[in-house]
């Protein structure tokens, strides 16, 4: 609660310049960031209405719906404040804010900094941005520098090149801040995974034969498929330079668990895991492991849970490209309304799954 009344307070610090200046120019960006009352009228409206401008003086600014009308302002019939563009408005500065971000090529933008060139306080930026991309502007930051390094990679730059290109001025800094996206080193990613060891094997399970792959620091693919050449295929397309060999007996106690969980022996799995995630992805891999067994979350119960409600397609997108099926349970994600929605393994096999857990549950 005390968080949330430093962040209104900081929201009135968008100066009353600022506030008459978007009403003056029909300054969309604005729109559901700010509403302005006209004391004559007794209507409040949003900064792009198309209505004759109030002299200054009739104008009083608010911050939500809720404070226009509980000042007794009635909502205007042209611009119809109440229709709900407040996302509309917040995505437009978001948009703004990557782009900043992105255009900056040394050192990342400060929230003070961004937040003076956007007209609206750093606190406001922090909590819509993250609102909107799941992520802090940060992090967002981290991550396009580090998909930078990784598209100059890719397109055969030097490390050291591509380093500098992305903005890096140092080599401590690209080591620092890309192990979390890369799940590997810069030099080692930039060699399709070379001096990465995966150990891996394939069994048979109720869903098909089951991949589980894991380097020294735990899983790093658990994937269902039709038959072992496609499964070890997707593998490889994956890691290509990395040294991947079967080793039935080092994957074996992974399998056993898998499998003594996918027959309902054990409804809880806490392995070890080492996958590649922006900070986004892990937050949502988090939260459906939280998931009970036996239970669903809707997407958008997902992205609440998180602290994103609007993040609804984002989280859906991050079900999609989980890489450990079944571990990081996205079969439990289904559609506002329960139905099943797609499954990267296969919406009959996520049927199955949710079949098999709620007869166990007892559900």
């Amino acid at each position: 609660m005390e968080h949330e009344q430093v962040l209104t307070e900081e929201l009135r610090t968008i100066d009353e310049e600022t506030r008459w200046r978007a009403v003056e120019e029909r300054d969309a960006s604005f729109n559901g960031i700010i509403f302005y009352g006209v004391r004559s009228t007794g209507v409040y409206c949003k900064p792009s209405c198309p209505s004759r401008r109030p002299g200054r003086e009739q104008v009083v600014f608010f911050d939500t719906l809720a404070e226009a009308e509980s000042a007794s302002f009635r909502a205007c019939r042209r611009c119809h404040p109440r229709v709900a563009e407040t996302r509309n408005a917040q995505v437009v500065l978001v948009e703004k804010a990557c782009r900043l971000i992105e255009a900056a090529a040394q050192g990342l933008p400060s929230l003070a900094e961004l937040g003076a060139a956007l007209g609206v306080s750093r606190y406001y930026l922090q909590r819509t941005f993250k609102k909107i991309v799941g992520v802090s502007p940060r992090q967002y930051a981290v991550a396009h520098r580090v998909e930078q390094f990784k598209a100059g990679i890719r397109k055969g730059d030097a490390v050291i090149d591509a380093m500098y290109d992305a903005g890096y001025g140092s080599s401590s800094r690209l080591y620092e801040q890309s192990n979390a996206e890369l799940g590997m080193t810069p030099a080692s990613y930039s060699r399709g995974g070379a001096g990465t060891r995966i150990g891996y094997t394939v069994a048979a399970s109720e869903l098909g034969r089951l991949l589980v792959a894991a380097t020294g620091r735990g899983l790093c693919a658990v994937r269902l498929g039709g038959s072992d050449e496609e499964l070890e295929g997707m593998l490889s397309a994956e890691f290509p330079e990395a040294e991947i060999s079967r080793d039935e007996a080092a994957l074996a106690v992974y399998v056993e668990t898998i499998l003594r969980h996918l027959d309902g022996q054990q409804t809880t799995l806490d392995l070890p895991l080492d996958v590649r995630a922006t900070a986004f992805q892990r937050r949502v891999w988090e939260e459906l492991r939280r998931i009970p067994y036996g239970s669903t979350r809707s997407y958008g119960e997902v992205a609440e849970a998180i602290g994103q409600p609007s993040a609804t397609r984002a989280v859906a997108r991050a079900c999609a490209t989980n890489p450990i099926a079944i571990v990081t349970p996205c079969h439990r994600v289904v559609r506002g309304d329960g139905s099943l929605s797609g499954y990267r393994w296969g919406v009959e096999r996520k049927q199955k799954l949710l079949s098999e857990e709620r007869r166990v549950a007892g559900r």
